[in-house]
């Protein structure tokens, strides 16, 4: 279970260790400061539309399965958070473990599942 950092930024990286987001619970943005999804109490992903995206681990990743199906709808998102200016200085990323076969990292191999409002599969197209 997360706890609420005071609006405190996370940094959020990639299996190669780039920085690639970062958590100010529960929303997630990218290093732009625009908002591409949220994390619910139980760890869990989500995009800015409410479907599932994977796992935050301890490690500051967010991981998925590799052969993942979609169950359900999804989740209902909290309202849309304002753009942020994202921190100036990020730590350097920590050690992080093999990732096993069946699991992927989202960040560095489908980031897409973590598009911005205005971008995405699902966004309606201009008349």
């Amino acid at each position: 279970m997360l706890r609420q950092d005071n609006g405190r930024s996370i940094p959020i990286y990639s299996s190669r260790g780039e920085w690639s987001a970062v958590m100010i619970y529960p929303y997630l943005f990218n290093t732009q400061g625009e908002w591409i999804g949220w994390v619910a109490e139980d760890r869990q992903v989500y995009d800015i539309q409410g479907s599932y995206v994977g796992w935050l681990t301890r490690e500051a990743r967010i991981l998925r399965q590799r052969t993942h199906q979609m169950l359900g709808g999804g989740r209902m998102p909290p309202s849309a958070p304002g753009r942020i200016r994202p921190p100036a200085n990020i730590p350097l990323p920590p050690m992080m473990s093999e990732l096993p076969f069946g699991v992927i990292d989202v960040l560095a191999d489908q980031p897409d599942l973590l598009h911005t409002i205005d971008t995405g599969a699902l966004k309606e197209d201009m008349d």
